[in-house]
């Protein structure tokens, strides 16, 4: 696995919980969870892939 995708993942969390304070602060709480929601789903499919990726390598070894 890559560090980058870790950085990536980070730098993600980061920029959704300004983005969460600032608009929770604003009186703005759908909004805010709108954004949590489309920061976890872009988080989610940066891992799926790399899962997918895992299952054929473990594919690939055990010749399924």
């Amino acid at each position: 696995m890559d560090v980058d995708l870790i950085f990536k993942i980070a730098a993600i969390g980061i920029i959704v919980a300004v983005l969460n304070q600032l608009l929770e602060r604003s009186g703005r709480q759908e909004q805010a969870m709108m954004t949590t929601l489309a920061g976890l789903i872009v988080v989610l499919m940066m891992i799926i892939q790399q899962i997918s990726t895992l299952f054929k390598t473990i594919k690939s070894i055990f010749s399924l």
